[in-house]
């Protein structure tokens, strides 16, 4: 079975933001799958996807105070008509990554006890995010 949607994350403030519900919550499909994978695709350049921590709201705290420090917004960059988070919100990004493959089995997401889905959001105003779902399963 192949089944595809795309999916409307609300806006968000900049930083690190644990989805997995909202993912979850908008692939009714998910639960029919015995054993499979689930492919995200992040369809924009100044956000990430990423798999970490899922408790301590601490651990996307000190994140995004490592990516501001290590990929500063007022470096002189020519790619700077969109704002000056623009262009470091391309780098976090190709620095995370856009997608995820995540296993499925028994209608469920395959994570660690620790583990949840992350987006980065690396613009002050981003708005809301748009993510390709591709469930593959029996």
């Amino acid at each position: 079975m192949w089944y595809q949607q795309t999916l409307t994350l609300s806006a968000k403030s900049r930083g690190f933001h644990l989805i997995t519900d909202e993912i979850v919550g908008q692939l009714p499909e998910l639960p029919n799958i015995k054993t499979g994978l689930l492919h995200l695709l992040l369809q924009h350049t100044s956000a990430s996807l990423t798999l970490n921590e899922n408790c301590d709201p601490t651990v996307r705290s000190d994140m995004e105070q490592h990516f501001m420090r290590y990929v500063p917004e007022n470096a002189p960059y020519q790619h700077d008509y969109e704002g000056r988070d623009d262009m470091p919100a391309h780098i976090k990004s190709s620095m995370l990554g856009v997608s995820l493959m995540l296993p499925i089995q028994h209608g469920r997401l395959v994570l660690g006890t620790w583990q949840g889905i992350w987006l980065g959001e690396h613009r002050i105003h981003g708005g809301a995010r748009r993510i390709v779902a591709t469930l593959q399963g029996e």
